[in-house]
């Protein structure tokens, strides 16, 4: 079997490149691994040799110890690659096809997924609704910041790319497609982002990035971004959006209203969850600040989206409440303003196909938004801390030296 090298959490703060077992259509039991799913056959599945894998904000809360994620776990759910083995039961999904595999995890054969509700998949996680690649409490499924990774439900969860060697030409923006185009853009159509709206955006990591940009992409009129990070703000102005530093001490909607005119917006996204600070240059972490900004300044009937990652288990939380995803947030206030919250994983099976499209069209180009940085596999060590300290990139591993490294 080829070798199969994967980025695997070890700690707080700290990742290693290991050798781990060559995939089988079959899940095996190891770190994070729901014991019911241990040994869960999947013919239906196939082996994907990786092309390009990005870390993502959500690998950094569990590299930083936010989450119970145990040692040992292959991180990882964002991957673009080429198929090379295909089991008995797939049927359309051929081996040589290149193909984005969708960071949600989904069976197509339960009510969720029958209803496109492909985030909260019945029948791939015993412990609840929803699932992922590498990722804490998803049932276990291995990570694809990794050479070769199993996909299951392969003619379901799949996206074929007409041609590889187009798709090779854009490969920066079509990675993206695994997870931050489509949650960035569930994140602006569920804030009911349209022509001429006026959009607040919390965040600009590259899921706020792209959410920015797909709102721009459906035809805002103005997006305004926060961020505590001059780089991120710089690279959100770079493609036409305004923007509001929040380590200043004026207020939040003094400072939309010096924008905008008005002190409020059509729609608001939440694109950073948890993890989040307050206001001011020496602001300390306060978990439901975003979402109490993004009531303040959304008008009256508005939309949230909030595609940032809120949990159930936050060991580093400020408080008891913290730890359990009981968050202080003003539900009165949203309530009297009549506004509606849109929570949870991107259903990436809604958006994926349009977005490729618009991607091999030369309609967007979101690689050039988020700032997509390519790096060898081998050095994810030095991406996930250079992300951690706050620089303006998306990291693209390149697990088989393709793409330049």
């Amino acid at each position: 079997m080829p070798e199969n090298r994967a980025v695997t959490y070890v700690g707080p703060g700290q990742v290693e490149v290991r050798s781990i077992d060559y995939p089988k259509l079959e899940l095996a039991n190891g770190p994070g691994v729901n014991p019911a799913n241990v040994g869960r056959k999947c013919p239906h599945g196939v082996i994907v040799k990786v092309i390009a894998t990005n870390i993502c904000g959500s690998d950094q809360h569990m590299v930083r110890g936010r989450t119970t994620a145990p040692v040992g776990l292959v991180l990882g759910h964002e991957i673009t690659g080429e198929v090379v083995e295909a089991g008995p039961g797939v049927e359309f999904i051929k081996v040589g096809d290149f193909v984005s595999t969708p960071f949600n995890i989904a069976c197509g054969r339960c009510r969720m997924c029958k209803e496109g509700k492909t985030g909260i998949c019945l029948n791939v996680n015993p412990d609840r609704p929803g699932s992922a690649y590498g990722y804490v409490d998803m049932g276990g499924w291995v990570g694809g910041q990794a050479q070769y990774e199993m996909v299951p439900y392969a003619d379901f969860n799949l996206l074929k790319f007409p041609d590889k060697d187009q798709a090779m030409e854009k490969i920066l923006d079509l990675t993206m497609l695994s997870d931050i185009f489509p949650t960035g853009y569930h994140g602006a159509y569920t804030a009911g982002v349209t022509v001429g709206s006026t959009v607040y955006v919390a965040g600009a990591g590259p899921v706020g990035l792209a959410a920015a940009y797909a709102s721009l992409l459906m035809g805002a009129a103005v997006v305004v971004v926060d961020d505590m990070n001059t780089q991120r703000l710089n690279q959100a102005r770079s493609f036409g959006c305004e923007t509001v530093d929040l380590r200043s001490d004026a207020s939040l909607v003094d400072m939309v209203d010096e924008i905008l005119g008005v002190p409020e917006v059509d729609s608001a996204i939440d694109c950073v969850g948890f993890e989040a600070h307050g206001h001011g240059a020496n602001a300390a972490g306060e978990p439901a600040v975003v979402l109490n900004d993004i009531m303040t300044v959304a008008a009256a009937g508005a939309s949230l989206g909030i595609p940032g990652l809120y949990v159930t288990g936050d060991p580093g939380a400020i408080d008891e409440e913290a730890k359990v995803g009981s968050l202080r947030v003003r539900l009165g206030l949203g309530w009297a303003k009549s506004h509606s919250f849109v929570t949870g994983q991107c259903p990436v099976m809604k958006y994926n196909h349009g977005l490729m499209m618009a991607i091999l069209n030369d309609r967007a180009h979101i690689a050039k938004a988020v700032n997509a940085t390519v790096i060898p596999l081998e050095k994810a060590g030095d991406g996930y801390r250079d992300f951690d300290q706050g620089v303006a990139q998306k990291f693209v591993l390149d697990a088989h030296h393709l793409l330049g490294t």
